[in-house]
């Protein structure tokens, strides 16, 4: 098992490597240092001085990836891609183009993200498991293909419809809860009981015909068989027998996405105005704050590796044949 994980972390390496250059190529295609620098200056003509000053002072006044005019290891030491990714894998995301400390700001913004993911995803789970079984319980039945029917009109229509047609209902016709806002402490549960009932409901479509296609493969299984034939109902054979042996797929669904919550939802934080790392990253990108967004990118993906990571030990939990080698 410690060789495993050893190994797996050893494979992180060259991804995160690898992730990282991607990511400061495609950045630096769409947006020059320059216009950064601009865009940070935050003037509509903006000196030649003022951009060499500003790129100078963030050290985005040499080569990205390759520096031909240095000599020996400064050929690679003495680029934008070296000086500023070091620090990222020592997890020390440096201060940010506009002058703020990133490791700062993810520390207090990851709470808002959690405390607007973790609810979704632990009663979205919940509905989702809950109705699929329903539905599997009364399958090749009216309320099968109704709730087939039901699912599908979920999918169909953009979860944006959802935010802006409950934030319409909820809190502008019926003012049952704030329309946006965070607060601290236990008053921020009136301003997360919307977005966390509509991330629930606009993902239960897919979530409960992915989870009922997995129960289906259970059931037609030869052990389901058996446990029939024993005289068991079929409320017993679903929750003792098909929900335990649907478990893998699930664990993997689940704890790939849990080391991922923290980075918070884009869309819906936007929306309803909550400072947690989705909006802390969509407001990087629209103001064009590299430092930011690499951090953010390769942060995701550190979290991403560790969830994989997860799931495989996980699997050991769940299931007693597989063993980590």
């Amino acid at each position: 098992m410690i060789q495993y994980i050893i190994r797996r972390f050893l494979y992180a390496i060259p991804l995160l490597i690898g992730v990282n250059i991607l990511t400061f190529v495609l950045f630096f295609v769409v947006n020059s240092p320059d216009d950064m620098a601009r865009m940070q200056l935050g003037q509509k003509r903006v000196t030649e001085q003022a951009i060499s000053n500003w790129k100078q002072q963030h050290g985005y006044n040499i080569p990205l990836l390759w520096n031909s005019e240095a000599q020996d290891q400064e050929k690679v030491t003495k680029t934008i891609f070296y000086q500023k990714s070091v620090g990222l894998f020592l997890f020390n995301f440096g201060v940010s183009d506009s002058g703020r400390n990133i490791g700062a700001d993810i520390q207090e913004r990851m709470w808002p993200s959690l405390a607007l993911a973790l609810p979704t995803l632990v009663v979205g789970l919940v509905v989702d498991v809950s109705f699929a079984l329903m539905m599997v319980l009364f399958r090749n039945s009216y309320i099968e293909r109704t709730g087939l029917v039901i699912c599908v009109v979920l999918l169909s229509i953009s979860s944006l419809f959802y935010i802006i047609g409950g934030q319409f209902l909820f809190a502008k016709v019926l003012k049952w809860v704030p329309i946006s806002g965070y607060d601290d402490g236990f008053s921020a549960f009136k301003f997360l009981i919307l977005p966390v009932l509509i991330g629930v409901f606009s993902g239960s479509g897919s979530g409960v015909r992915w989870y009922r296609t997995l129960f289906l493969e259970e059931v037609e299984k030869d052990y389901v068989r058996t446990a029939r034939a024993k005289g068991l109902t079929e409320t017993q054979v679903l929750f003792k027998h098909v929900l335990p042996n649907a478990l893998i797929p699930i664990l993997t669904g689940v704890v790939v996405i849990l080391p991922l919550l923290f980075m918070g939802s884009l869309i819906m934080e936007s929306f309803f105005s909550i400072p947690g790392l989705g909006s802390y990253t969509l407001d990087a990108i629209n103001s064009q704050d590299f430092a930011i967004v690499r951090s953010m990118v390769f942060l995701g993906s550190v979290l991403y590796v560790f969830g994989l990571l997860l799931t495989d030990i996980s699997y050991t939990l769940v299931d007693p044949r597989v063993r980590l080698s």
